[in-house]
């Protein structure tokens, strides 16, 4: 148990290479050599980031920031790293993108990683292309899928004529993007009217909800190998 802790401890300061490198910067510098300390400290960095464990998310919240970023978007992301005492990670761009991190990669990391992704969509949802794009990796990955209908109705779910008939998007991806809305609008969700809901209710409904979904995977893993060991 001694040996499994200090393990532990290691690969939290960043491994023994890290912690080495941390003890010669520390060296040089009493030494004076403020050049070959800068370099050692350096080193301690890239060690320390190559010794990290890589970024997991169990939860992909798909929104259009001008809409929602700052209350349902927000709100659902600490509601749901409270409920589950930060095991649940969730990626929420600016909260879990670092500078220097490429866009595109991250988000499809993001989304291929989720067992949930919940989508919220708002009145200006559909003017983002990155917002339809995400929504179609989603569903084309088939994963759960919850929407939130933010001030619209499940019925509006229709790619604007502004947006079909734009030339900057591929016939093939207007099609990913129909259809995406289309298995949107025939999932069941939560509809919230900003102007007379309660939004506390609606995180707190949301976030139960996907908590509820990730239970109910994380208990049908064990069991399916349950089977398999008895076959």
């Amino acid at each position: 148990m001694a040996s499994c802790g200090l393990q532990q401890q290691r690969s939290a300061a960043g491994g023994p290479s890290a912690i080495a490198s941390r003890l010669n910067a520390a060296a040089e510098a009493a030494a004076g050599d403020a050049p070959a300390a800068a370099r050692w400290a350096w080193r301690a960095d890239e060690d320390e980031a190559a010794a990290a464990p890589p970024r997991t998310y169990d939860v992909f919240i798909n929104h259009r920031g001008v809409d929602t970023k700052h209350n349902v978007a927000r709100l659902l992301y600490d509601r749901l790293e409270h409920l589950s005492g930060g095991r649940v990670r969730s990626f929420l761009d600016n909260k879990s993108m670092r500078p220097g991190d490429r866009l595109e990669e991250s988000i499809d990391e993001g989304i291929r990683q989720c067992k949930v992704a919940v989508a919220i969509f708002s009145r200006r949802y559909f003017d983002s292309e990155f917002c339809l794009r995400e929504l179609a990796s989603i569903v084309e990955a088939r994963k759960l899928l919850i929407p939130i209908f933010y001030g619209i109705k499940p019925s509006e779910l229709i790619l604007p004529p502004a947006v079909e008939e734009s030339k900057d998007h591929a016939p093939r991806d207007i099609e990913r993007f129909r259809l995406a809305l289309q298995e949107a609008k025939y999932t069941v969700g939560l509809t919230y009217d900003p102007a007379t809901g309660d939004l506390a209710e609606l995180v707190y409904t949301a976030a139960n909800a996907v908590m509820d979904r990730i239970q109910e995977m994380d208990h049908r893993v064990p069991q399916r190998q349950m089977i398999v060991s008895r076959l």
